[in-house]
């Protein structure tokens, strides 16, 4: 049940194309994909400054 089908990602496009029109959809995208990029570099950050944290404590 937890699973989307062809249908219903068919169902959910058209209603977002509906409602953000053509136009406005590759602005969307663009902001997503910057933001997914600055999620990325600030967990990787997280770590490296984690594993610093780690190296000193051990020493």
């Amino acid at each position: 049940m937890g699973r989307l089908g062809l249908t219903e990602i068919l169902v959910i496009v058209g209603i977002v194309l509906l409602l953000f029109g053509g136009k406005k959809i590759p602005e969307l995208m663009k902001g997503l994909g910057s933001g997914i990029k600055e999620f990325k570099n600030a967990a990787k950050d997280d770590q490296t400054a984690a594993a610093k944290k780690e190296e000193e404590e051990v020493k």
